[in-house]
């Protein structure tokens, strides 16, 4: 690698920061620039390090100026950094004014304001010195559980990957070990599917009211009722609001598609695209009417829940009605 400026022997900065909130992503940071330490010298050429309240900025400034053993780099990795003292953040600012030329410092943030002193002392160091490690959308993630599990030599349906996500939340971390035991249980065909996830993979997030609602338009009903069955201390009232909006999004949504014009969806509903992607399909799942009584019962529901009735028997009798008239 042709050296540039700012760039040590190595051809690496002084200095990077992996930032945001993707764990995965921060993790392969480390991962490689930990690989690039001159084999059998790391023990002597890397310092890992977890801030916290005690660090001194003595030590850190020390250890940054050491000279590397051998002709590779010195690694001084801080994981954590978004809580380093003050003193030691003004430390390193200082330190980056006159790095040391064999040393590579890795600050591992979570988070970190772009607007702080320490972002942009590293910022103003070089090209891609911060790594941006912010996490997907949700609506994202499924690609990259499928991406991931191919990376495991297994293929996987988005329905899985959706499913996945469901169950076990959004840390990539977490996604990843999951989709490798799975890749694991499934390497005979080498396929992981809806039912190998719903099989192999307990729920350890908590249920959000979105996967339900989406449950409830695909008139999945077991799936619908076992998610609600989950959320403890929901309130009815607030689901049943989400549950009416979702209905008259589908009705829009089934009118715009029987005049051809269902790719205006999201502006006639003022939403992403990505919110509504299902809507036209989900819409086309009832048949004429039922979505009028769909609203319908929705609002006895409220009247049941209003007038002193067991509120989850009206709720849970409501979703029965409701995914219960799907097209067989």
């Amino acid at each position: 690698m042709t050296q540039g400026r700012g760039q040590g022997a190595s051809g690496l900065l002084p200095a990077y920061l992996a930032v945001g909130g993707d764990e995965l992503k921060r993790e392969t940071a480390v991962s490689r620039m930990k690989a690039r330490l001159s084999p059998g010298l790391a023990a002597f050429n890397l310092d890992e390090r977890e801030a916290n309240a005690d660090m001194q900025p003595g030590d850190l400034v020390t250890s940054l100026n050491t000279i590397p053993v051998g002709d590779g780099f010195r690694l001084v990795l801080v994981h954590g950094a978004e809580r380093l003292p003050k003193p030691v953040s003004e430390a390193i600012i200082a330190y980056l004014g006159n790095p040391n030329p064999g040393c590579v410092l890795l600050l591992d943030a979570a988070s970190l304001a772009k607007s702080t002193r320490l972002y942009k002392a590293v910022a103003k160091v070089g090209p891609h010195s911060v790594i941006d490690c912010a996490p997907k959308k949700r609506w994202e993630l499924s690609k990259t559980v499928v991406r991931m599990a191919a990376h495991y030599g297994a293929t996987m349906t988005e329905a899985a990957a959706t499913e996945l996500i469901s169950r076990v939340g959004e840390s990539t971390t977490m996604l990843d070990r999951q989709v490798r035991s799975l890749a694991d249980l499934c390497r005979g065909s080498g396929q992981i599917g809806l039912v190998d996830v719903e099989a192999n993979v307990a729920r350890t997030a908590e249920v959000k009211p979105w996967d339900f609602l989406d449950s409830v338009c695909a008139r999945d009903a077991g799936k619908a009722l076992s998610l609600y069955q989950l959320m403890n201390g929901a309130s009815e009232i607030a689901l049943l609001s989400l549950l009416t909006g979702r209905l008259r999004e589908l009705v829009c949504a089934r009118s715009l598609d029987a005049r051809g014009e269902g790719a205006r969806v999201a502006s006639e509903l003022h939403k992403q695209a990505w919110q509504v992607k299902n809507h036209v399909r989900w819409a086309r799942g009832f048949a004429p009417g039922e979505l009028e009584s769909g609203l319908r019962c929705c609002a006895e529901c409220e009247r049941a829940l209003k007038g002193g009735s067991d509120p989850r028997i009206a709720f849970t009798s409501l979703v029965v009605e409701v995914c219960g008239r799907g097209r067989r």
